[in-house]
């Protein structure tokens, strides 16, 4: 009761309730209102991705889509790596806050910070120096080779914004604030927009342009949200010593980054490595897999967000030492990803045709927007497996129970690779999105096994605020 008490206090002295309401009142509504704010922002984030595709898609041309997308799946594995390194830092930040310990809350942000900043820049010139040859490995159809590469080329240069960005969206929700991170995506999400048809529309700079555009706004985002950062963690007074580095912490935080890493990437490395097989049967059919796997990150944000939001929801609350409420709030998300299950599938069945269509300049005809449509018409029934294997997951990751869900993820991964290589030269394209819900449905399974056992909720990574 210490522990808590301590931590609705410091949430007092900050202004800001909503750190508190992760530990107390309805556990449904508290999950609900933290996670919604998550999912307006991942939405935006995905938006923000999409417009690239959807401007080159209508206003340059087939192959221009094509080259976005295929260098969509290698850099939204880019994406799913800081977002998952900022998970596994966020759940030691989180518990450190539900445990009441604040200098060791600071101390923890400060050194995520300063190591991502470190990985941004390793692998920004690492993607820089190797993004054409990992596209020949690819099997990138030769005509959209060198867009595909100036595209990958420009996008890397900005990979430290893009992972500073995505950690500091992670602290933000650590601290119970989830509305910070969605302002600013507003805010860039727009800008990006604006960049992106200035830059194509009037200096006619194409898939350069739209790359440009996209370092552009998330530079700025990063920026201001550092900057944000640094003022809400003055709210907090902490008795003990802060330090800016911990090798300690830093330990814990890779315990729980890399899995996380690879259960958000997971999609993502799915994407990349099935790509090779769709680009084996042509630009066409790759511009078309392209529209309809970007619509397909959209449909599965609110299932995403909802998990790593009740991944923040147990680190706070297993940090208090309430796992009961933890269970609660569990409960209550398998009722939240059902029904954006639901609406997902009625508003694809309703609005499917002209959501591809977007995509292409010739509209709801040719073999792109079949190969798109037929992807989304199928999926769509589906999505409400990837939303129940999230929210497993996020409990599993939140508590530090980390090596089952680990396994469940790469076995996801598995069965959606081998699906596509050997079926794919038997039944077709299709084959790709067929192994798609089996990978999840196995995963969903095997983390909520380990969820029933009861064994996460005797684990925890930080120790208690010290007795006064």
């Amino acid at each position: 009761m210490e522990k808590t008490n301590a931590a609705s206090a410091a949430a007092e002295k900050s202004g800001k309730k909503k750190k508190r309401s992760m530990l107390e009142g309805s556990p449904g509504l508290s999950l609900f209102l933290f996670a919604l704010p998550m999912i307006l922002g991942n939405l935006f984030q995905q938006f923000y991705n999409m417009t690239d595709s959807i401007i080159v898609g209508r206003f340059v041309g087939e192959d221009a889509l094509a080259a976005v997308g295929a260098s969509y799946s290698l850099t939204n594995v880019f994406v799913m790596i800081a977002i998952g390194g900022g998970i596994g830092a966020s759940v030691i930040t989180s518990q450190y806050l539900g445990a009441g310990r604040f200098d060791r809350m600071k101390t923890s942000v400060y050194t995520a910070l300063i190591t991502f900043l470190g990985v941004g820049i390793f692998l920004g010139v690492f993607g820089f120096l190797m993004n054409r040859q990992i596209l020949i490995w690819l099997n990138t159809p030769g005509n959209i080779l060198d867009a595909a590469g100036t595209y990958l080329g420009i996008y890397f240069l900005g990979m430290p914004f893009l992972f500073m960005y995505n950690i500091l969206s992670s602290m933000f929700n650590a601290l119970g604030d989830s509305r910070t991170p969605l302002a600013l995506l507003i805010f860039s999400s727009v800008l990006n927009v604006v960049l992106d048809l200035w830059f194509v529309l009037s200096f006619g700079l194409a898939v350069a342009g739209v790359a440009i555009a996209t370092v552009m706004a998330q530079g700025l985002a990063a920026v201001l949200s550092f900057l944000l950062l640094l003022h809400r963690l003055r709210g907090f007074e902490a008795e003990g010593k802060i330090a800016k580095y911990d090798t300690g912490i830093l330990a814990s935080m890779v315990r729980i980054a890399i899995p996380s890493i690879v259960q958000q990437s997971i999609v993502s490395i799915g994407m990349l490595l099935v790509q090779s097989v769709v680009n084996g049967f042509g630009s066409s059919v790759l511009a078309g897999y392209s529209a309809g796997t970007r619509i397909e990150s959209i449909c599965i944000v609110p299932m995403i967000s909802t998990g790593n939001a009740v991944s923040t929801f147990t680190a706070q609350n297993m940090g208090a030492r309430k796992p009961e409420r933890v269970k609660a709030g569990y409960r209550a998300a398998w009722g939240i990803v059902a029904g954006f299950g639901v609406l997902i599938l009625l508003i694809l069945s309703a609005f499917g045709r002209p959501i591809i269509g977007a995509f292409l300049d010739t509209g709801g005809e040719g073999l792109a927007f079949e190969t798109g449509y037929g992807y989304l018409s199928f999926l769509k029934f589906f999505f409400v497996c990837i939303g129940v294997k999230a929210i497993s997951d996020g409990v599993l990751r939140g508590a530090g129970d980390v090596v089952v869900f680990t396994c469940a993820n790469l076995i996801n991964l598995t069965i959606r690779v081998a699906g596509a290589f050997l079926l794919a030269p038997v039944v077709g394209v299709a084959a790709v999105w067929y192994a798609v819900p089996v990978g999840w449905t196995v995963n969903f399974l095997i983390s909520f096994v380990r969820y029933l056992t009861g064994k996460w909720g005797r684990r925890n990574l930080v120790e208690a605020e010290p007795a006064r």
